[in-house]
């Protein structure tokens, strides 16, 4: 008897154990992303999943810097906040296979009155505020160079820097500063380039308050769209293909459209 309640006890046991790794498990997926728009779009697909049987998990991350070491260190399976050529500068930098999965949307980098409510008001020595890290510094220098600011060296196209502008005729500050801290400083600079998601945030619209904005037809929008990342190896799992196509659903891109009106365009 004290044999078979042992027997009955271990199965018991062993049927819990197996309980905890159900296949309920596979049909969960952990993403991280910055709140806006990522987090706010990622809701909508969230029931697009839904439908499929899945459950998004989202976490927002403020600091957009601690997302990639955040899936990197599997504290998540995924994230949703990036543009290629800042996903290959943070691989090459910290040696890790992080890969894009699908291509969702562009926020349309837009020139932002501070001082200065015109370009053609601008003055010598005027101060620009850009971002500093290296694929949306780049970014900003070129469209600044598209509208005739300053020029860059030829072919310099996505890697340029600061030290890469041949012609400054206005002799322009070139301000580097964290690109959550841009909007914020408007009040100090005479004109700030902002990436979309802190526009966003600050209750600008590339559509109707910037200056000047990446067109949809720019080499800038297709080469900064915004993708979601997993770490090498997981791009063919049911969840990870599940999670790129509710993003690229007409019921996202729906969302979008109607939601940001310009300020977040659908890549497709």
């Amino acid at each position: 008897m004290k044999k078979l309640l042992s027997v009955l006890i271990v199965s018991i046991l062993t049927l819990s154990l197996f309980a905890g790794c159900s296949p309920k498990d596979d049909k969960k997926i952990v993403i991280g992303a910055s709140p806006t728009p990522h987090a706010e779009i990622l809701k909508v697909a969230a029931e697009v999943l839904k439908e499929k049987g899945y459950t998004l998990e989202i976490k927002e991350f403020a600091d957009y810097a601690q997302l990639n070491p955040a899936l990197n260190n599997k504290d998540i399976d995924a994230n949703y906040f990036q543009h290629l050529p800042f996903l290959n500068d943070f691989n090459e930098k910290n040696k890790t296979e992080l890969v894009s999965v699908a291509s969702v949307h562009y926020e349309p980098l837009g020139i932002y009155a501070g001082k200065t409510k015109t370009l053609d008001a601008l003055k010598d020595n005027a101060a620009v505020a850009v971002p500093n890290d290296t694929s949306n510094e780049a970014r900003a220098l070129l469209l600044l160079e598209t509208n005739g600011l300053i020029k860059l060296k030829a072919g310099i196209g996505v890697n340029a820097t600061i030290k890469d502008i041949t012609e400054n005729p206005k002799k322009l500050q070139i301000k580097e500063l964290e690109a959550a801290q841009l909007a914020r400083s408007l009040s100090d600079v005479d004109i700030a380039v902002i990436n979309g998601n802190y526009a966003i945030d600050a209750g600008l619209n590339a559509e109707s308050d910037a200056l000047a904005k990446e067109e949809k037809s720019s080499v800038a929008a297709t080469t900064y769209a915004n993708i979601v990342v997993v770490r090498k190896g997981d791009e063919s799992k049911e969840g990870i293909k599940a999670l790129a196509e509710a993003l690229k659903s007409e019921k996202v891109k729906k969302y979008i459209e109607d939601t940001y009106k310009g300020a977040v365009v659908p890549v497709s």
